[in-house]
């Protein structure tokens, strides 16, 4: 019985060596990694602007020239991309002489049948939203550019447009405005 109890020990004794080495490299990859991440997310968020050259940002409203409209996406999106500046920068927004200006109209607004559902109706349906953005940075004029930018939603056709859309919008207006901020200043 003393093999056998002294086998066991042996036994444990390298299980426990095994199990303090994998816990040792999984902490050690846990803390390597998150501090990764780390890096990566604030990165993924902020912007890359030089503070010293770069202190102002005039944002234009950006008005509907889609040939659909609903009247408060404007205003959503208006507030939500001068609120990704003001939330995400240290720039100070104003009405005119920005050392950065975005200007610019929301083009397109429609949507469109997506799937087909088995007894030929439509089911789902697609919206979508395309934003022209002209952007200036009077700082270094090799920055500018001129682009559109765009997002999609989809929701059930057993759905009302009036009922998802402005949940829709918001979504669509988010990301254009994540999509437009990492254009202008992640630099990324």
């Amino acid at each position: 019985m003393d093999k056998v109890g002294v086998g066991m020990n042996g036994e444990t004794a390298k299980g426990r060596k095994r199990l303090l080495s994998l816990l040792t490299f999984v902490l050690f990859s846990a803390l390597v990694l998150g501090g990764f991440s780390c890096s990566v997310s604030y990165k993924f968020n902020g912007a890359s602007i030089d503070y010293t050259k770069t202190k102002t940002i005039q944002i234009a409203d950006f008005p509907i020239r889609s040939s659909y409209v609903w009247g408060p996406m404007a205003s959503i999106f208006n507030n939500q991309l001068k609120d990704q500046y003001a939330n995400h920068t240290k720039l100070i927004q104003v009405k005119r002489n920005g050392d950065l200006k975005i200007d610019g109209e929301i083009t397109r607004y429609d949507q469109r049948n997506k799937s087909v559902s088995s007894e030929g109706y439509s089911a789902q349906t697609e919206l979508t939203m395309t934003v022209n953005v002209r952007f200036v940075n009077n700082i270094n004029h090799a920055l500018d550019f001129e682009r559109q930018f765009s997002s999609s939603a989809t929701y059930e056709t057993t759905q009302s447009l009036n009922s998802v859309q402005e949940q829709l919008v918001t979504e669509m207006v988010k990301d254009i405005s994540d999509q437009i901020f990492n254009a202008t200043v992640a630099n990324w």
